[in-house]
């Protein structure tokens, strides 16, 4: 399933989550990611950390379906933006700004990009990309978000890195678009943990993002 960016910015602020699944096995990490699709979760990025990340985006891509958007995360240079394209991506997140940003860009595919200080995060969205993605979101908090939305109100901005279920509403509260999740959500499940934790995660966490 394709998107446009402009689309894309518009489902981050439908669905207002994101899944990060990173595993150290493949047939786990795509276990999880169908599973996260089972429950609702829409929008799911598969770190390139993952083992056999561009297979397991495939794999994800052929059996999710429905409107289940499959991206592709800790995109840094344009040969893995290609390869992470050729292999089913409908959008990419980068943990900076860079080469992974201008070649999601030249391609038109939909780029959540890394950033953390006012000038990155301003940069980001010159550059092209559909949001920012706050990291490490941790180190400042839904403080420094607020601090950041007072001089930019209308950036879309999506929060990642120690966001928990307990700390989503104060991240809402503060300005953000949608959260980035992955291990407060996703836990072991993608290095082979119990599926059924999984699932009672997730419906927590849609609970506190619905």
């Amino acid at each position: 399933m394709t998107i446009t960016p402009a689309d894309f910015t518009a489902r981050l602020g439908r669905d207002r989550l994101a899944a990060i699944v990173r595993g150290r096995s493949a047939d786990a990490a795509l276990h999880t990611v169908l599973t996260l699709v089972e429950e609702g979760i829409g929008l799911v990025e598969v770190s390139l950390n993952t083992t056999e990340a561009y297979e397991v985006i495939a794999r994800a891509v052929r059996t999710a379906g429905g409107d289940a958007l499959i991206g592709a995360g800790t995109v840094v240079t344009r040969d893995q933006l290609l390869r992470a394209r050729d292999a089913g991506a409908s959008w990419i997140v980068t943990p900076v700004l860079g080469e992974g940003v201008h070649a999601a860009v030249a391609e038109e595919l939909p780029v959540l990009a890394g950033a953390l200080t006012p000038t990155e995060a301003h940069a980001a969205l010159a550059a092209g990309a559909s949001a920012v993605k706050l990291f490490p979101a941790s180190l400042g908090g839904p403080a420094y978000l607020r601090a950041l939305k007072d001089p930019f109100p209308d950036m879309p901005v999506v929060p990642v890195g120690g966001v928990d279920a307990e700390s989503v509403p104060e991240w809402f509260a503060a300005g953000a678009l949608a959260v980035g999740v992955g291990s407060p959500l996703v836990g072991d499940a993608a290095h082979g943990g119990d599926l059924a934790q999984l699932r009672a995660r997730v419906r927590r966490f849609r609970e506190v993002t619905a």
